[in-house]
């Protein structure tokens, strides 16, 4: 039998299959390892579907799309959205240039020192996707958080702080348990002994109703003394005490890590916020955060469109303060007539400008 089973599966040298050589849409396989790697490390990077993340990335898509492009039509209000959404998340995002921007869901690319020559691009169709292959010059390859080993890659903030990332996750996850199984506002309330099927059929009608009574017992379980009533006996909570837990100090303090990622204050989500600290936080966000980033943004643009492209996104995202812009206003033209009064050359009070960043 097993000579024969032997011969059965045994094939002849000359019946044997060559390599099988079979199309895969492109970023298939990098798609399968990354799936299978949250897979076996765990629920990582589930953050993205906390309110604290999603306010920071509505932020960061919400100034991209405010920002004053200038030198191109392509980067349009839509495309700025899409690219800060894939920026705050994925850490990269990349547009196919043709008539429009078209932007790809994954792509593989090859490189020569270090920089991209060729990418094969997924693009988004309603009836399915489909893979082109282009150089580099045609398309814009936006990135931020590159690291010197892997500068044709970005990163994501949450990728950079996977603990801070992490541990909103859990105490988000933990707080959502508690609340959804829990059994709050449930107690166990003591009542007069009586037969055992009443007891039965009473239990049975509190089974399931939450924030009611979920138990009830006689009075001699309770007191666990013979059949002498307690009368005294107060019903007993069986909701959880999170006070001890610290957990809504550590869920703020998870929070305010995660704001900070994204650069963003965490007074600006504070009840206690008032209107200037609002107003900072946005100069904050525009200036230290956002401008670096379009700045990166508008050096790709111009090197693959052919023409100089500036976007800014301090302007229009400004906090708009009357009263401040005034005085600033008053002050300036003050300044500039005493200037003219002094007899300052032109080349002595533009330096003074360029001191005080007043230059353009």
């Amino acid at each position: 039998m097993g000579n024969l089973l032997h011969k059965f599966w045994r094939k002849p040298p000359q019946e044997i299959a060559e390599d099988e050589t079979r199309a895969v849409q492109p970023g298939y396989t990098a798609a399968l390892m990354a799936a299978r790697e949250a897979w076996i490390s765990g629920g990582s990077g589930l953050a993205e579907l906390t309110g604290a993340v999603q306010a920071s990335v509505s932020l960061w898509e919400s100034g991209l799309s405010l920002a004053d492009v200038t030198g191109t039509d392509l980067l349009d209000r839509r495309s700025m959205a899409i690219c800060a959404r894939a920026l705050a998340l994925r850490g990269e995002c990349l547009f196919l240039i043709r008539d429009r921007l078209i932007p790809a869901t994954d792509w593989d690319l090859s490189t020569r020192y270090g920089q991209p020559r060729a990418y094969r691009l997924g693009l988004p169709e309603i009836g399915g996707g489909r893979s082109e292959t282009v150089l580099a010059g045609e398309v814009l390859h936006f990135r931020i958080g590159c690291d010197a080993v892997t500068p044709w890659a970005g990163s994501a903030p949450l990728a950079r702080a996977k603990l801070s990332a992490s541990l909103l996750d859990e105490i988000t996850t933990a707080l959502r348990d508690v609340f959804r199984d829990a059994p709050i506002g449930s107690q166990i309330i003591p009542v007069p002994e009586g037969s055992t099927e009443d007891m039965a059929a009473m239990r049975r009608s509190f089974r399931g109703n939450r924030g009611a009574s979920l138990v009830i017992e006689g009075v001699a379980q309770a007191t666990a003394a013979g059949m002498n009533p307690n009368l005294g006996q107060s019903p007993d909570q069986l909701s959880p005490d999170l006070s001890r837990t610290l957990a809504d100090a550590l869920l703020t303090q998870a929070k305010g890590e995660i704001y900070n990622v994204f650069g963003i204050l965490p007074g600006l989500t504070n009840p206690a916020t008032t209107g200037p600290l609002v107003r900072e936080a946005q100069r904050h966000l525009a200036q230290l955060v956002l401008q670096p980033i379009v700045n990166l943004m508008a050096e790709e643009a111009s090197e693959k469109l052919g023409a100089t492209v500036a976007i800014d996104v301090v302007r229009p995202m400004q906090a708009y303060d009357h009263g401040g812009k005034a005085r600033a206003l008053s002050t300036m033209l003050q300044a500039m007539a005493t200037a003219k009064e002094a007899g300052l050359n032109p080349a002595t009070v533009k330096d003074a400008l360029a001191f005080i960043d007043w230059a353009e």
